[in-house]
This record gives C-alpha cells, sequence and structure tokens, in this order.
C-alpha cells in the first residue's frame, strides 16, 4: 500500500473531508502533529504525496514554533529534489510559497468565510483542475498570502479580489491552495468549539452561526466538496498513488 505524509498544525484542523476520498483508495496516512512534536521521518521517499494543512499561526513564528523550520525543510527535500507531489492548504500554501522564493505578507483584508475564487485560463491546462469553474465559492481563512513568486516553473491558477496567489502549482506536482475546499459542516461544528474560532465566526455570520451556515451554505459545501474529491481523485490518478 501507498503512504501519504500529512503534517497536522493544530488539533482542529485535520484532512477533513481529504481523509475520505484517500481512504477510499485504502491509502495508508501518516499524520505527524507537529503540534506534539512528533518527529518528521527522515526517509520521505517512502511517501506518495505529503500534504501540509492549515493553522493559525504563521510562516515567520519560528521561535514559538520550532518545528516550521523542520517542516519547511521536508517540504523542499520532497517537492524541489524528489519532485513527489505535494498539496498545501492556507499555512501549507505559504509553507510551500516560502520554499519557492516567495515571501509572505499581510493581506490588505483579511479574507474568512465564503468568498469568490476565480479561475484563470491557466487552469484550464491543468489536468486536476481543468474542471473548475470560471468562478467558485470556496471558504477562506487567512490574514496573510503568498506574493512574489518569481520562479518561472510556478504558475498562477486562480485569484480572489484582494489575493493574488489563491491557488498556484510548482511545475507539475506541487499546489497551494490559500482557501479550504476540505472542510465540511462537521468541520464548521468542531471549529465552533473552540472559543477563539466561534468568536470570529460569530462576528462574520452572527450569533448562531451553525444554523446561518447551515441554512445558507449547504449547497456551496457540497460543490465545494466536490471540487475537492475530484482535484484529490485526478491527482491520485495522475502520479498512480494506488
Amino acid at each position: 500500500m501507498k503512504k501519504i505524509i500529512v503534517f497536522q498544525h493544530v488539533h482542529n484542523e485535520d484532512l477533513e473531508k481529504i481523509e475520505e476520498y484517500l481512504l477510499k483508495k485504502d491509502l495508508v496516512i501518516v499524520k505527524i502533529k507537529l503540534y506534539e512534536n512528533e518527529d518528521i521521518p527522515k526517509n520521505l521517499s517512502q511517501f506518495s504525496l505529503m500534504i501540509s494543512l492549515g493553522g493559525p499561526m504563521d510562516t515567520w513564528m519560528v521561535k514559538k514554533y520550532p518545528w516550521i523550520v523542520k517542516e519547511k525543510n521536508a517540504i523542499k527535500e520532497f517537492v524541489i529534489n524528489l519532485e513527489k507531489p505535494f498539496i498545501g492548504i492556507c499555512l501549507g500554501c505559504q509553507l510551500l510559497g516560502e520554499v519557492l522564493g516567495g515571501k509572505i505578507q499581510k493581506s490588505k483584508f483579511s479574507e474568512i468565510g465564503f468568498l469568490n475564487l476565480n479561475s484563470k485560463e491557466s487552469i484550464y491546462k491543468d489536468k486536476n483542475l481543468n474542471f473548475f469553474p470560471k468562478k467558485a465559492v470556496v471558504f477562506q481563512w487567512h490574514s496573510y498570502e503568498v506574493c512574489s513568486l518569481r520562479d518561472s516553473n510556478i504558475e498562477n491558477l486562480a485569484t480572489s479580489s484582494c489575493t493574488e496567489n489563491q491557488l498556484f502549482r510548482y511545475k507539475s506536482h506541487a499546489y497551494g491552495l490559500q482557501f479550504h475546499l476540505e472542510v465540511g459542516l462537521e468541520t464548521i461544528e468542531k471549529w465552533l468549539k473552540e472559543k477563539t474560532f466561534k468568536i470570529t465566526l460569530e462576528k462574520i455570520f452572527g450569533p448562531n452561526p451553525l444554523g446561518i451556515i447551515k441554512k445558507k451554505y449547504a449547497n456551496e459545501f457540497h460543490k465545494m466538496n466536490l471540487l475537492c474529491e475530484n482535484f484529490i481523485l485526478n491527482l491520485i490518478k495522475s502520479f498512480n498513488i494506488t
């Protein structure tokens, strides 16, 4: 069986829907809980895919979170040296951006909630993402973003109204997603159990965020999760990760 390595930065930001899609293919998922100071395996070549998840910390917080340096080294080894498939989500996207020579800067506006993603023409030449609509509603939760991506091997695939690099690809195998395709309604329920997450969601959606989200965005979740599933299954097929 082929193995997937996942870097988890905080206990309540997990693979979510992606885990369902990977398990359907009988893949072995190895989660490295960096927030519990679990060690990153030295032999990364044993893994067929690497996924770096989101988290509330920022890439420059290396004194508080020393594992950030170790994770960036692992991403560099996997993506640049081994040239194996990689997905970076939110914080994971920013870590990939830094590894590829980009910079992380504070966004003009924080993007939190269900917002529009605008696909570029380049996305339709990507065999793993060419099914994306020109406009899609995705879930966002970030205040920083990747900028200054000057490597000629990087292709920008989608933007939002205030974030240029919402979705980008390095060569043909590494993807940075600043947004969250993986979340479901159960994810929101889980996040609402955390005080800081709950306060933020209440500011955006009102005193009953779960009820409002269920009523207003159930269809968006369905569409978003279909996009996520197609992306994951296409990537697995493209790189023969079965």
